[in-house]
């Protein structure tokens, strides 16, 4: 994009081509937006507005590639300096592939990278990388709920124990949540765990969110009835979801997470008005027994 008009520091609607419009699933981070504010959703999975990249996404999306690139190394080669070798490369290909200089200044390179080798260094305080070998890293899942709901995302890690015990894993690169959020912190990977049983008949024994900023872990053991209440209230969220898309009505919800939002200037609550309303662009529909599909570039990174 070159020199768009830009309302209130993004992109103004209309202004700039926007993404193929596709039927619709729902991933953890959009049923995230939705619960958080029906607006923010239809700007983000309806309306596509482009948002500017920030640098702690960024981070998380680089750290997240190492830490792929190290576990796709045999098991006697991932020690910590190994790790860290890794990192100039992931940095040097951010910059030259992501065009990176427009969110990290180059005159900021060297302390990013240092974020970066930190943030995996600290990978090693919480497991050994060299005792075990993942299913999987970088999954991406499509599937679908009983009652039809489509579901997508893309899972960290997929860890099988020799005895057949499952574990996915999701490693974050910023701060821990408060006591008092870590269930709704775990709303995510609950989704995930939902995911992989639809997918493979089988109930995961631990989800675990790895904080690598602070080298610290939420684990949690779902069971059958989690995971038919997390099925019920996804079906429950898209109903409400879908509801929205036909009429239009995604009204704002505020918080003070307000003041983190990109789109201020296109919200009622705060006398913008939101672009014309494109319509809805339909319901994915997963066949049953859908197997995994890859696709594209994953949503941005919640870190």
């Amino acid at each position: 994009m070159t020199d768009p008009l830009e309302i209130g520091g993004i992109p103004a609607a209309g202004d700039v081509p926007l993404p193929e419009r596709k039927p619709l699933a729902l991933s953890a981070s959009r049923a995230s937006d939705y619960r958080q504010c029906p607006l923010l959703y239809r700007l983000r999975a309806v309306d596509r507005i482009p948002e500017p990249r920030t640098r702690a996404q960024v981070l998380g999306t680089v750290v997240h590639s190492v830490l792929e690139e190290l576990y796709g190394l045999e098991q006697s080669e991932r020690a910590p300096q190994r790790a860290a070798e890794l990192v100039p490369a992931a940095v040097e290909r951010f910059y030259a592939e992501e065009d990176g200089a427009t969110v990290v200044p180059l005159s900021d390179r060297a302390d990013f990278q240092s974020q970066v080798a930190a943030l995996v260094a600290a990978l090693y305080g919480v497991e050994d990388p060299q005792r075990f070998s993942p299913a999987s890293c970088e999954q991406y899942l499509v599937t679908a709920t009983a009652a039809g709901t489509p579901l997508h995302g893309f899972l960290d890690r997929v860890d099988v124990a020799p005895t057949g015990e499952v574990r996915v894993v999701d490693y974050k690169t910023g701060k821990p949540p408060h006591p008092r959020f870590q269930d709704q912190a775990m709303f995510q990977m609950r989704f995930y765990a939902l995911m992989y049983q639809r997918i493979h008949g089988v109930l995961p024994a631990q989800l675990k969110l790895i904080y690598l900023k602070n080298g610290s872990w939420l684990t949690f053991t779902p069971d059958h009835a989690t995971l038919v209440e997390t099925e019920a209230s996804l079906d429950a969220l898209w109903s409400e979801i879908e509801r929205a898309g036909r009429t239009g009505d995604f009204r704002p919800r505020t918080s003070r997470l307000c003041d983190w939002c990109n789109h201020q200037a296109l919200c009622p609550a705060f006398g913008g008005t939101p672009p014309e309303y494109p319509g809805w662009p339909g319901t994915r529909v997963v066949p049953a027994g859908a197997d995994n599909l890859l696709a594209g570039r994953r949503e941005p990174r919640n870190t």
